[in-house]
């Protein structure tokens, strides 16, 4: 195992590279992350422009031009639209007009994904649907290292259901490996896009070029097919739905992008790995930040009312996202900036409500039952929903789980420092790669993939929109779940020595009971029991 200090591990996860905190200091009053936007005056950049209606008037072209920039696409279901400009005074121009609530340049407001290689229904449950429907084996040859299957037991969900070919999954991130034969026959192609530009483009213009796509997808939905792996639903349909670029940047308006085409393509389950913003912790009151904020709600408010489920992991940075001090990670693709923060400033998309959030634990065994969260889980007790595996190389190794991560399709054309590699004579991709990773990112789609199950086993085309309520299936997920306490007081101040929050340095603290707290939120999601509809 390749030993890192605790610093280490702090860079790794937020992209601060020995920045001290000493000498950032504490911000108060005004951010000073709003300058950062100001700093790149005169440069072609591009701009949310965020419209009071919920629709974009028929002369934004004119008027943005009219400011001095261009119109690079419109999102007339939300009220915004996509601009560029090279002109300074571009924002200052387009504001002016009486029709636009915000606008911001999205250059500060990228985030970059954490190095992961390092470390409503009743309790009786939905009738049956009338989705097409088959089991799927959990023979592949590399089954036996899926520790985190057994864990949620996926294996004996899929005698009952492996997931419908009706049910699609949009995994909003880097893209998917379009020729990896453990995917290839689940992708939908015809409903992937490249969104990284603010404008879709349809199709394989979403091939990975980074690899964390490729692996969140494989959890979702790799196929029971003899060979590699199998996800948690096998047998749903999976799209790759590109936000983030080769460098694992997400910015705004792919985010947007990416939600507007799940809520119009029919897209059921998002799984969502990622935080939306350099800005960590979005500060309404701020009014760059609230432009980004609520134009990335409202394209998630929008897939949602379209009847897409939305999953996202709540986070690497050991966190309490329901109390909220101090932000140390933003802006994470230049400096950060060190900023006292409230209970108005929340984290995008895990906080949007109706999000289903998800932290993440390891396979090692608490003394008050269940499994440990991981040691760089954030949490919150108004924000975890529900814990799912997302590995754990400190405390989540054990004979089954020597290295404590979660095994996940991968490019090959991508490094992967932890590997399984299968030759099994694929003339698109002769050597067949697998990577270990660990991260809340792990966590997320394993929860989506349930959510596919759900959807597949109870989903009834007589039903409006032909299938559950995004609603019903959040329900079903929580109910379901297996209820986990609060470790002991012992484990929680082990933890947390070693891995104090990254943002304040202060410990972990887990609160709430067996029933929901906000290191577990209503406990280890069970894929069997949400399709079984077990109370």
């Amino acid at each position: 195992m390749l030993k890192r200090t605790h610093s280490s591990w702090r860079a790794r996860l937020t992209g601060r590279f020995g920045v001290p905190v000493a000498l950032l200091g504490l911000v108060t009053g005004v951010s000073p992350l709003t300058a950062t936007v100001g700093a790149h005056a005169g440069t072609m950049e591009n701009y949310i422009v965020l419209y009071s209606a919920s629709a974009v008037p028929a002369d934004a072209s004119a008027t943005m031009a009219k400011a001095g920039g261009s119109l690079i696409y419109s999102y007339p279901q939300i009220g915004v639209a996509i601009a560029r400009s090279d002109s300074a005074t571009f924002r200052a121009n387009i504001v002016k007009d009486s029709r636009v609530e915000g606008a911001s340049a999205t250059g500060a407001f990228v985030t970059k994904l954490p190095d992961e290689q390092a470390p409503a229904t009743d309790a009786s449950g939905p009738p049956p649907g009338d989705l097409p429907n088959s089991p799927a084996t959990d023979a592949d040859t590399l089954s036996p290292l899926q520790w985190d299957m057994r864990q949620i037991h996926t294996p004996e969900a899929h005698a009952v259901t492996g997931g419908s070919p009706a049910v699609l999954v949009g995994d909003i991130d880097t893209g998917i490996d379009f020729h990896h034969p453990d995917l290839r026959q689940n992708i939908d192609v015809a409903d992937s896009v490249n969104c990284v530009s603010g404008a879709p483009v349809p199709g394989l213009a979403a091939q990975d070029d980074n690899g964390h796509g490729t692996h969140t997808a494989g959890t979702v939905a790799a196929a029971a097919n003899g060979f590699g792996i199998v996800g948690v639903a096998p047998n749903v349909r999976i799209a790759a739905i590109k936000a983030g670029d080769a460098d694992g940047f997400f910015f705004p308006e792919a985010v947007v992008c990416a939600f507007v085409w799940a809520g119009t393509h029919g897209v059921d389950v998002t799984n969502n790995s990622y935080f939306a913003d350099p800005f960590l912790f979005n500060c309404r009151n701020d009014p760059v930040q609230r432009s980004i904020w609520k134009a990335e709600q409202r394209a998630i408010r929008f897939a949602m009312q379209q009847g897409t489920i939305v999953v996202a992991a709540e986070g690497n940075q050991a966190d309490d996202l329901s109390h909220p001090t101090l932000d140390a990670t933003s802006p994470d693709n230049t400096t950060p900036v060190v900023r006292t923060i409230h209970n108005d400033c929340v984290v995008i998309p895990v906080e949007i409500s109706g999000v289903v959030g998800v932290t993440g634990d390891g396979h090692n065994n608490q003394s008050t039952g269940g499994y440990l969260k991981s040691y760089f889980s954030s949490y919150g007790v108004a924000t975890a929903d529900v814990v799912a595996p997302s590995g754990d190389s400190r405390f989540g190794r054990n004979a089954e789980a020597p290295n404590g991560r979660v095994l996940s399709t991968y490019p090959p054309y991508k490094p992967c420092t932890r590997s399984v590699k299968e030759d099994i004579g694929d003339a698109q991709e002769p050597t067949v790669v697998y990577c270990y990773l660990q991260g809340t990112s792990m966590a997320s789609p394993h929860v989506a993939g349930v959510a596919a199950l759900i959807i597949s086993e109870f989903g009834n085309l007589n039903s409006p929109n032909g299938k559950m309520s995004p609603g019903a299936v959040e329900a079903l997920i929580r109910q379901t779940a297996d209820p986990q306490s609060c470790p002991s007081a012992a484990e929680q101040a082990a933890l947390s020595a070693s891995f104090p929050s990254v943002d304040t340095g202060g410990p972990q603290i887990c609160q709430g009971g067996t029933g929901h707290n906000s290191w577990y939120g209503d406990g280890q999601a069970n894929a069997l029991s949400a399709v079984t509809h077990k109370p």
